[in-house]
């Protein structure tokens, strides 16, 4: 029988990112008007489960993006299991607050396409960039990136938490400030500074602000 939706499940967060876990873990949706998942294999085998306000807030910002980027596409990646716990390769994604999203890129004719993610480039995760923010063709999209990291920032203080922070490769995040959502990134989103144990261009890496038990 189906859940009521008035009895949404709710979820509980134990410890950190890199040493927690997760009661009540919930499923992003596999696809909506402007996003899909990553892999349907890794929706069947649990690999995007997350807090239920992490999917609450995940999904208010696309709905945002669906007004304020209608021509824009997205995907999202891995999350962790339904109860947590330790998510090989990830050091983190161990307490449902972690959400990888593949970097949104636009083609030869300027539309804005999903980044190809499958088993033979480790869907998605082998992708690497070059000085030219290009992979076959395709060219980072900037102005969907931040409009995405600005939603989600703005959709996780509509329900009382925020962004702890975001890992995007350093050396790529100049890009971010030629966009008109500059100023709201400079003065709202923590970023990461150094590099981290994977280059983080395909995707970005981002940390939500939600308290846990110890």
């Amino acid at each position: 029988m189906a859940a009521n939706s008035a009895f949404a499940k709710e979820s509980t967060c134990y410890g950190t990112s890199s040493n927690g876990r997760l009661k009540g873990g919930v499923q992003l949706p596999e696809r909506g008007p402007n996003y899909v998942g990553y892999s349907d294999i890794a929706h069947l085998v649990g690999r995007t489960f997350v807090h239920s306000e992490v999917k609450q807030i995940v999904i208010d910002a696309y709905k945002q993006l669906e007004k304020e980027q209608t021509d824009k596409v997205y995907k999202y990646a891995e999350t962790g299991w339904e109860k947590g716990g330790q998510f090989k390769p990830h050091k983190t994604h161990r307490n449902g607050l972690s959400v990888d999203f593949m970097t949104p890129v636009i083609n030869g004719k300027g539309e804005s396409v999903h980044l190809p993610t499958n088993p033979a480039n480790r869907f998605g995760y082998d992708i690497e960039f070059d000085k030219n923010n290009q992979f076959e063709g395709l060219t980072i999209d900037y102005e969907a990136l931040a409009a995405h990291i600005v939603a989600l920032d703005k959709a996780a203080k509509a329900r009382g938490h925020k962004l702890w922070r975001v890992i995007f490769d350093p050396e790529l995040q100049s890009g971010l400030f030629e966009t008109q959502y500059a100023e709201y990134i400079k003065e709202n989103i923590s970023l990461s500074k150094n590099r981290s144990w994977v280059r983080h261009d395909e995707h970005y890496h981002v940390d939500f602000d939600i308290p846990c038990e110890k």
